[in-house]
């Protein structure tokens, strides 16, 4: 039973995942790329464009990882202003 509940839970992930605009956007860039690249023969901007995928998850990952510190923020009960503050603070100083 759970090794059904950790495909279940595994499946539901990869679908969020399949679904995600950064995904989504970063295999059009690609696919832009080797348009240039390959079709039009323009390297350059087939290269530039090539580019754009990992730059475009990358901010989807920083963002990703920053809703999930707040989330644990919150459930741990630092997300006062005072603890805001207090990082902030703490921050600057290292």
């Amino acid at each position: 039973m759970e090794a059904q509940d950790q495909q279940q839970e595994a499946v539901r992930a990869a679908e969020d995942t399949g679904t995600d605009p950064a995904v989504i956007l970063a295999a059009g860039s690609v696919v832009l790329s080797w348009f240039f690249f390959y079709a039009r023969g323009d390297k350059q901007q087939g290269l530039f464009v090539g580019l754009w995928p990992p730059t475009i998850l990358a901010f989807a990952s920083y963002f990703e990882q920053t809703k999930m510190s707040d989330m644990v923020e919150r459930a741990t009960g630092r997300d006062t202003l005072v603890g805001r503050v207090e990082r902030m603070v703490q921050s600057r100083t290292e």
